[in-house]
């Protein structure tokens, strides 16, 4: 018997050849001997049953002197893994090929980790594999990746932690993608199939994922194997490959999702919903339709001709319209070789006279190229708009620098923040990099963690009293990085939303537009005004663009808006933010604690937001914590200085009037609270023996008989506080002003009845 399975072994070519079949024999006799080697009896019985394809009574006793004969005179564990390695590769392995393949005896020693055990190289022999593979795939190619993998990472035992495969090198994995990476995807055919190239992105991202989860267990026996460098991670086009993969589901079983989950954990930047939702718009019925318009006899355009017609901006914008009108035909992937031109010459779309169609093309043109290089666009883009100094000193960013600094983004060209197409495009990669930002912080803290603790720990031996919780400080540090980066994108963005000195008429008008609770009179005026500037300004769609990210933001992150609320921002944009903004209701959690705050400007920042928010959210909710500010302001008014009176009573007055527009039924502690204010501010006044108008009967009179005192008041306030509001006293002028939010409060009543 011994000698007729040794004859099998050596003639099994033949075997193969003249049955005509792909599946080994002597594959099928190695799989064998490792079950015996593992001791995996009942899964000898299986093979042998769906090999004959009938069901055999075999009792695993009856085995064990088969089992002598095969791991101990012919298949010893190191004649196994010798013969193993030198198997050859199944050429074009694809689900089809039924039968026992190299591939099982492989995953099977690199379970039972003969490989390592002995000390024989199977890295090689699983590239060309994987590079031997064609569609559908096979279903033993993810678990082989997964369990070669884990035989990199993890020793074959603790007292040999040298006992590991080696990983594929960075060089064959360039090869496998050469030719996607120069924007050459469409062109010709591949050297490589997708199959390849999808198993090996799945090898990448599972090995990084692993690194990154075995932090703990790597840094115990003092090994930190070598992740794969950033620089081979920007030269993969992930995102073709992933759509690539969208479109061959069916063929490739459950590798498309198993990427997406893999994408999801160590890429969020490329999996943000508004660009599955774009993708969708670019690969529909629609764009296929007029792809099909496009025949081989359309002139094509190349590269130069592109940069030519960029240069003669914006004189020829005719021709460079057609030019670009014809790339919006093109597929995705037919577009990459442009992507260098259409980037490279953005600042020249920033000058005066270049159409807005022009500018709606490019910005189409961009997020085409999103769907399939993204990271390497925005890498290209940030470059190419940054302001005229920094392009002179040709200072060019890298992927790292951007996901290390997101906000390096905002540091463009500032005319980019009144061109509403390019802003768009800014911000799109402003949230990416955000994104990514965390994700980098977080896989740079795991990866780092636990050496760290481990070195700590070591250094810290023998000595008492030494805390030992530097991980806690360390989360704590990135969760404060983290936030400082989004609060500080927040505030740079409200700040683009203020009007520049030229927009000083135009810009201010949506500050007006909603928060005029103490101008009701000039409604018709406001709305006068904004025709005459035109509802359609670059500054008023910028503004829009922002509130929607922040919008987004918010949402994703309510601590983003708390910080932001509690570190404030300029007044102007409380009517912006509060109408544009829907997501900003949830400051009402937050507000009592602002309004909690010993700082006085954050306290009359929540009583003006509050009064903002009132009249967009009349909500039960709002009208409890308007009650709250209205007793907070009551209880400041009996603890503040003159000086601090003042300064807290003038710009919040005015709210009142809202609280009332919003809640009637606040009227009377409204009221009561103004007359208490008028009473201090009188008494402050007549001990300066100041000869002033008897305001307190004044007050008493509009709180009582609010009709009848309006009509005599509204002629002759005008001309007494004009006077009056020149002086430097202070409480001369907070009298008036307070008379002036009764009457604005009465005028509310009367509209509205």
């Amino acid at each position: 018997m011994v000698m007729w399975l040794s004859w099998m072994i050596k003639e099994e070519e033949y075997f193969e050849s003249a049955a005509g079949v792909s599946a080994s024999f002597g594959e099928m006799l190695l799989l064998v001997a490792m079950y015996f080697h593992s001791n995996q009896l009942s899964a000898i019985i299986e093979l042998v049953c769906s090999t004959l394809g009938m069901k055999i009574a075999i009792k695993p006793s009856s085995l064990s002197k088969m089992k002598t004969i095969f791991t101990q005179e012919i298949f010893t564990e190191q004649v196994v893994t010798a013969h193993a390695v030198r198997v050859a590769v199944t050429n074009s392995l694809s689900a089809n090929i039924s039968g026992f393949l190299p591939i099982h005896c492989i995953y099977q020693l690199l379970r039972s980790r003969a490989f390592t055990k002995h000390k024989v190289s199977i890295k090689d022999w699983i590239f060309r594999q994987l590079c031997e593979t064609t569609t559908p795939l096979h279903t033993q190619l993810l678990p082989l990746i997964d369990v070669y993998i884990n035989s990199i990472l993890t020793p074959a035992s603790k007292a040999n932690p040298e006992a590991t495969n080696q990983p594929i090198t960075e060089q064959e994995i360039l090869n496998v993608f050469q030719g996607l990476t120069g924007g050459d995807s469409g062109r010709g055919r591949p050297q490589y199939s997708i199959t390849t190239q999808l198993l090996v992105l799945y090898y990448i991202l599972s090995y990084e994922e692993a690194l990154l989860v075995n932090t703990k267990a790597l840094a115990l026996m003092q090994r930190k194997p070598k992740s794969y460098s950033a620089t081979l991670m920007d030269q993969i086009p992930i995102k073709y490959l992933i759509r690539q993969a969208q479109g061959l589901q069916q063929e490739l079983g459950g590798l498309h999702s198993a990427l997406l989950r893999l994408l999801a954990t160590n890429y969020p930047h490329l999996c943000m919903v508004e660009d599955w939702i774009s993708e969708e718009e670019i690969t529909g019925t629609l764009p296929l339709l007029r792809r099909m318009l496009l025949t081989s006899a359309t002139c094509r355009y190349s590269q130069q001709q592109l940069q030519d017609a960029f240069q003669t901006l914006p004189s020829c914008g005719p021709q460079l319209m057609q030019i670009l009108e014809h790339l919006t035909l093109l597929s995705a992937g037919d577009l990459i070789p442009y992507a260098e031109t259409l980037t490279s010459n953005m600042s020249l779309l920033l000058n005066t006279g270049v159409s807005r169609r022009v500018l709606q093309t490019v910005n189409k043109l961009w997020m085409v190229l999103n769907t399939v290089m993204p990271r390497r666009l925005w890498v290209m883009t940030v470059n190419a708009v940054q302001p005229s100094a920094k392009l002179t000193r040709q200072q060019r960013y890298t992927q790292n620098d951007l996901m290390i600094d997101p906000l390096i983004v905002l540091r463009c060209d500032r005319r980019v923040y009144r061109c509403p197409p390019l802003m768009d495009i800014t911000l799109h990669m402003l949230n990416g990099y955000l994104l990514a930002s965390k994700a980098y912080l977080n896989a740079h803290l795991k990866e780092t963690a636990e050496f760290d603790r481990q070195a700590q720990t070591i250094s810290n031996l023998g000595l008492s009293g030494q805390p030992d919780t530097p991980e806690v400080t360390r989360e704590e540090l990135k969760n404060a990085l983290l936030a400082a980066q989004d609060s500080a994108a927040v505030q740079i963005l409200l700040e683009v939303c203020l009007p520049t000195a030229e927009e000083g008429g135009a810009g201010g008008l949506l500050k007006s537009v909603r928060g005029g609770a103490s101008e009701p009179a000039g409604a018709g005026q406001v709305q006068g005004a904004e025709q005459e500037a035109g509802l359609l300004s670059d500054l008023r769609e910028v503004r829009c663009l922002i509130c929607c990210l922040l919008h987004q933001m918010f949402i994703a992150d309510p601590n983003i808006a708390k910080l932001v609320h509690f570190q404030g921002y300029p007044q102007d944009l409380l009517p912006l933010t509060v109408a544009g903004i829907p997501s900003i209701h949830i400051c009402l959690d937050f507000i009592p604690e602002l309004l909690a705050q010993p700082q006085l400007e954050k306290q009359i920042f929540a009583i003006q937001l509050l009064s903002h928010l009132c009249i967009q959210y009349a909500l039960p909710k709002s009208l409890s914590v308007a009650r709250l500010a209205i007793s907070v302001m009551g209880t400041l008014l009996t603890v503040l200085t003159q000086a601090k009176r003042f300064s807290f009573f003038m710009p919040t007055l005015p709210c009142l009037v809202s609280f009332c527009q919003a809640f009637p039924p606040l009227y009377d502690d409204v009221a009561a609270l103004l007359v208490q204010v008028g009473q201090v501010c009188a008494s402050d006044v007549a001990t300066k023996a100041r000869d002033i108008d008897p305001l307190i009967a004044r007050l008493q009179y509009l709180k009582e008989r609010p009709k009848e005192a309006a009509g005599a008041l509204k002629q002759t306030l005008p001309q007494r506080a004009g006077g009056e509001l020149g002086c430097s006293d202070p409480d001369v002028q907070l009298c008036y002003c307070i008379e002036t939010t009764f009457m604005d409060i009465i005028s509310i009543g009367l509209r509205g009845t």
